[in-house]
């Protein structure tokens, strides 16, 4: 059950980055996040897939205030998606044609909703920004709704000052990628491993009265 786990998690990070750039590629939007991402890579010349690494580590720091505690899924979040990512990026060309990067939006959306299915599914720790997010919620005692929405709106806005691409994408990422989640993940949860309990086959001479 735990090479399953496994390898659910790191084939769920690998389509996670290979997503992103499939949006990039796309050039009609990005998510909130990788707005973000994209301005500071503009800023700091840095690729896209680095500047991913380092902000989710730096995400993980202000986990310390909030009490949350990573996963192994966690750590390997936080690395493997900006390197697939890159990778992605290095192979996927850029398009031009408006029927292409229509096709390559939506195959985007969709991949991104299988890979966090897969990820989340297999129950080895969130995200980095999504921990940021459910700790938040936890401490604040705010929704969860709440939380992501304050969180969302706070990165959109910095990476739209920084250059970052905000177009259609953003809007049909945001309307679609929920519904999409919330359909694939039972799909792709592990079911939890409940050990066997021994059935005692009981003693036929307990069962006999006593003289």
């Amino acid at each position: 059950m735990m090479t399953r786990r496994l390898l659910q998690l790191l084939l769920g990070l690998a389509m996670y980055g290979v997503s992103l750039a499939m949006f990039i590629r796309a050039g009609l939007g990005l998510d909130p996040w990788d707005v973000f991402h994209q301005g500071l890579a503009v800023k700091t010349g840095l690729s896209i897939g680095t500047v991913v690494v380092i902000v989710s580590f730096l995400v993980l720091l202000l986990w310390i205030p909030l009490r949350q505690w990573p996963g192994i899924g966690t750590l390997c979040n936080a690395v493997l998606v900006g390197v697939f990512a890159d990778v992605g990026l290095a192979l996927i060309p850029a398009l031009s044609h408006l029927g292409g990067q229509i096709g390559m939006l939506a195959g985007a959306i969709l991949l991104n909703g299988i890979a966090s299915a897969c990820y989340i599914g297999a129950r080895l720790g969130p995200g980095p920004r999504d921990g940021l997010m459910t700790g938040l919620a936890r401490r604040t005692g705010w929704s969860v709704r709440a939380s992501r929405t304050g969180i969302e709106v706070v990165v959109l806005g910095a990476g739209w000052l920084l250059g970052g691409s905000i177009g259609v994408g953003t809007v049909l990422y945001a309307l679609a990628i929920g519904p999409l989640v919330q359909l694939l993940l039972p799909r792709f949860t592990v079911p939890e491993f409940k050990p066997k309990v021994p059935v005692v086959a009981a003693d036929p001479a307990a069962a006999r009265p006593v003289p």
